[in-house]
């Protein structure tokens, strides 16, 4: 009797959080809730390829949430910007890379059928650079276990007449755990399939590697995301290593 009694006040005095991540490059399929403002900033860190040992870059990404209805979230990238060192006696550079509208809608909510469904829609511009992304997004919750599946795939369009098409499929999946209601670990694993003019045979890239999400609740919902992951097919000129940081907070 007392163990259901404790177990109870856990629950009734854990934390609410709204829309936290558990990973860092795949999403959940929850969206905000309705009438309620969210602000992320990403700090994505590479490093090294076979080609060159001493490639750095730093890409940062600031994007503000909101829950049109509570199945309904209209996101917008406000800056993607980076710093890349090519190393290698090369001076390094720092520039504005694009901003984007999301529309992400919920079909399935995991929280009330345990399958949860959702859709991504993407419209990315840039410098002579314009990008389609539509992401298909699987969740299931299992007790204390979530799992994802991304299948993404993406359209971009190049150079002073977007003269340059391509496109991208990427699969992602990932598991998390939930330790105690704060503290959140898991995996994730990434596979890009480049489509160079639409055609396959292009080099793919397989990263994985573990996640951590710490949830600091309070008034404003303070979380914080983190995944380390490692490329696992030695492609030339990609990032040997990724690691990724997400702090969000409820508005």
């Amino acid at each position: 009797m007392r163990l259901h009694s404790a177990f109870a006040l856990l629950i009734l005095t854990a934390p609410a959080f709204a829309n936290e991540r558990r990973f860092a490059y795949s999403y959940e399929a929850t969206t905000v809730p309705k009438g309620q403002f969210e602000l992320e900033n990403w700090i994505t860190y590479k490093h090294g390829t076979k080609n060159d040992s001493d490639f750095r870059r730093v890409q940062f990404r600031h994007e503000l949430e909101y829950g049109l209805t509570d199945r309904l979230q209209l996101s917008a990238y406000l800056a993607d910007w980076s710093w890349t060192d090519a190393g290698r006696g090369s001076a390094s550079t720092t520039r504005y890379d694009d901003s984007a509208v999301v529309l992400k809608v919920n079909w399935l909510d995991p929280a009330l059928e345990g399958l949860g469904v959702s859709t991504y829609h993407e419209v990315k511009v840039g410098d002579e650079f314009i990008e389609l992304e539509n992401k298909l997004i699987v969740q299931q919750n299992v007790d204390r276990f979530v799992g994802v599946y991304n299948l993404t795939l993406e359209a971009e369009w190049e150079g002073r007449d977007y003269e340059m098409d391509n496109g991208e499929i990427i699969n992602s999946l990932g598991l998390s755990y939930e330790l105690s209601p704060r503290l959140l670990m898991g995996v994730e694993a990434v596979h890009e399939i480049p489509l160079p003019d639409w055609r396959t045979g292009a080099h793919q890239r397989v990263l994985a590697g573990p996640n951590l999400s710490y949830r600091f609740g309070g008034a404003h919902g303070w979380w914080i995301t983190t995944s380390a992951l490692q490329q696992l097919t030695g492609e030339d000129d990609e990032a040997e290593f990724e690691m990724r940081l997400i702090v969000g907070v409820s508005l």
